[in-house]
């Protein structure tokens, strides 16, 4: 009789639960199978926005309101079907912020990607923006149910000074964080070289370091307060393009003009082969140095990117012997002339 007495009690909010996760479900297969694509292309940003901000959301709303039908559908203290129906609706407020947050950062992510962006789509930019909304949204969650949020920031701006002081190095590396994305020394992708040595590609930054990939694809991690106080080299900076000069030499014996036109021959198909989106640059050529046993030039090419030199001086070097040997154009062995004196006695 007494299990009689509770199925019957809970019959109802049982089905309610288990009916309104069966709707959540096919609510959910309705919005990313039938109405998003019919609103966007599922490869359009909108689309990929839409999806990440509402994955799993329409079953937990579901089954939160079913929750809620199923709580007031049982007879219990009034004090505790109040709780907990604030509780849900809650939930429910803190799941829309979540939605909310995740369409900004999506929204920020898409931007900050796009060409025309200044900003660059690092880790410290996205959460910050995720932590203030999640923040907000409490605050106003906490607010509609009459707890006054006065306090609780008084409170917080307190406790926060105390945390400030035990975490200085933490926040140092935040604000140099900061500064380096607002002041747009970094972007991603940029290529840099550190007064101490460490070189490579940004890849993200982050709370407390940036991750630079290495020539070797070795990840080196460096706090930011170090990036934000070294002395580095940006080669993206002001534009992406390099310059590319590799120091050459030939015999006294050459015709300049011939290793000159011969030379800019080599370089031009290079850079057209290996550099075709370069097209308002010309390679060039400059004789500087009356050698011991040769004369010294520079050849100036251009790349791309800062990665991209090595092919291109590789491909060059290749090219330059292959057509001086053909030309018996002479790159001279270093020499040097020994006087020896003769001795007296002999």
């Amino acid at each position: 009789m007494i299990f009689e007495h509770y199925f019957d009690i809970l019959l109802v909010p049982i089905s309610i639960i288990i009916i309104s996760l069966i709707l959540g479900i096919f609510l959910n297969r309705i919005i990313f199978y039938k109405l998003l694509p019919k609103i966007t292309q599922p490869t359009s940003p909108t689309y990929i926005i839409c999806s990440k901000a509402l994955r799993g959301i329409p079953i937990a709303w579901s089954l939160a309101i079913g929750l809620y039908w199923a709580i007031n559908s049982i007879e219990m203290m009034t004090r505790l079907q109040t709780f907990l129906s604030q509780c849900l609706i809650a939930l429910l407020m803190f799941s829309t912020t979540i939605v909310i947050a995740r369409i900004v950062v999506g929204m920020i992510e898409l931007y900050t990607k796009s060409t025309s962006s200044q900003l660059p789509a690092t880790s410290i930019l996205t959460n910050l923006i995720q932590i203030s909304i999640y923040i907000l949204g409490i605050l106003i969650i906490l607010q509609s149910f009459g707890i006054s949020v006065a306090p609780l920031v008084a409170a917080l701006g307190v406790g926060g000074l105390a945390v400030a002081l035990g975490l200085q190095d933490t926040l140092a590396n935040i604000f140099s964080g900061l500064h380096l994305i607002l002041s747009k020394q970094l972007k991603l992708g940029d290529f840099i070289r550190l007064s101490t040595g460490e070189e490579g590609k940004v890849t993200d930054i982050t709370w407390r370091f940036t991750t630079i990939q290495a020539s070797s694809n070795n990840v080196i991690i460096v706090p930011n307060q170090k990036i934000a106080s070294a002395i580095l080299t940006n080669y993206n900076m002001p534009i992406q393009e390099v310059t590319v000069v590799i120091p050459m030499s030939v015999s006294y014996n050459s015709d300049l003009n011939k290793v000159e036109s011969v030379t800019l021959a080599v370089a031009n198909k290079i850079m057209s082969t290996l550099e075709p989106t370069i097209t308002d640059f010309s390679p060039g050529l400059s004789f500087h140095t009356l050698g011991q046993s040769s004369i010294d030039f520079n050849v100036i090419l251009r790349s791309s990117e800062f990665s991209n030199q090595f092919k291109l001086k590789h491909e060059f070097i290749k090219a330059i012997i292959a057509t001086y040997r053909q030309e018996n154009i002479i790159i001279p062995y270093p020499t040097n002339t020994i006087i020896m004196e003769k001795d007296e006695a002999d």
